[in-house]
């Protein structure tokens, strides 16, 4: 095995995407999935390469120092690609803490442990850092998120995260560190958590349940397919330069509002519904605190500098997602009724 990475929150939505891409892609490499499996991590994410000889499984919180350096000390990492977060605003709205302590402190656990465990010799070494277009607030109606946009967070989450992102730089700084940051947009795809606005609408169209919409819908967001987003994190993480970000859009904007009647379109037909019926379960409630306009990505220096760019449209990646939700039924009724949840409680004690 040529290198031995380490991928945390690689059982989450975006993480498992990129287990199994890493997975499949370099089976020369050593890929090493840290989750500790809390609400949003989940394995049935991962059953169809679990059984791969060069996939790992290890549970754990990435803020236990101890269980983090014994971690280093096992494998060696080659590398890190960070992705466990909590992510959630409406949850850092009621419970902030928890996100300083898994996005912040978790952030700087694993710097500190793969800082000391390198010690300093850094030659084919990355910490991949993955973080989030909230952090630089709202946009007005013009201009986009840029690289070098001003950070300006608006919720605890964003917060946490915005300041996960400074200490990574200021590792690269004060150490030397070779670190890499990309800045998403929404993603959605297969395996989301459905808290989440597209998968929650998915299954309250399917099971005639109100659609909630935040307050008149025109929120604006530029949603990224989860798997071209996995495709851009193995670019970035081969080939970017140290101390580079990167802005990940899938260059799509659209109202909240919009969003829905789109999906409810989609899926009266694919339910064999009358036209327009789906869209009668819309149902608009107070807004969000904190609640920014608008996001747009810049993703020109990415397409540019190392030649990644989307590969559907948003409308190819929504009816790929939608047959994906309708096809896992299990999946779904597993993550909704809390099922796995138990079972982990049971399996790691």
């Amino acid at each position: 095995m040529t290198k031995k990475i380490l991928i945390t929150g690689g059982a989450g939505f975006i993480g498992s995407h990129v287990v199994r891409r890493f997975v499949t892609e370099y089976p020369n490499y050593t890929i090493v999935n840290l989750d500790l499996l809390t609400y949003a991590g989940n394995l049935e994410n991962l059953k169809d390469i679990e059984q791969q000889p060069n996939y790992v499984f290890e549970h754990g919180d990435i803020a236990d120092i101890d269980f983090v350096t014994s971690l280093f000390e096992k494998y060696n990492f080659d590398g890190v690609i960070h992705l466990a977060a909590e992510s959630h605003v409406d949850r850092s709205i009621t419970d902030p803490f928890s996100f300083v302590r898994t996005n912040v402190f978790g952030t700087v656990t694993l710097l500190n442990v793969a800082k000391n465990t390198w010690k300093n010799d850094f030659s084919g070494k990355r910490f991949y850092h993955i973080s989030t277009d909230e952090v630089y607030g709202s946009l007005g109606n013009e201009g986009y998120f840029v690289e070098t946009t001003p950070y300006d967070p608006q919720s605890p989450y964003s917060a946490a995260k915005a300041s996960s992102d400074h200490f990574v730089r200021a590792y690269h700084n004060t150490y030397g560190m070779p670190v890499v940051v990309s800045n998403c947009s929404n993603n959605y795809g297969p395996n989301h958590f459905p808290e989440k606005l597209i998968p929650l609408c998915i299954n309250n169209i399917k099971n005639k349940k109100p659609l909630p919409i935040y307050g008149k819908g025109d929120n604006i967001r530029d949603w990224l397919y989860v798997i071209d987003h996995a495709r851009a994190i193995d670019v970035i993480f081969h080939n970017a330069e140290n101390g580079e970000t990167y802005n990940i859009g899938g260059n799509n904007e659209w109202t909240n509002l919009d969003l829905v009647k789109y999906l409810c379109a989609v899926m009266d037909k694919k339910l064999g519904r009358a036209e327009g019926e789906s869209a009668q379960l819309i149902t608009f409630v107070t807004d969000r605190a904190g609640h920014d306009k608008r996001y747009a990505i810049d993703s020109s220096k990415l397409m540019q500098k190392l030649g990644w760019k989307p590969s559907v449209t948003f409308e190819q990646g929504l009816e790929l997602t939608v047959d994906w939700y309708l096809a896992n039924e299990e999946w779904l009724q597993n993550v909704v009724s809390g099922d796995y949840e138990k079972y982990y409680m049971t399996m790691y004690k």
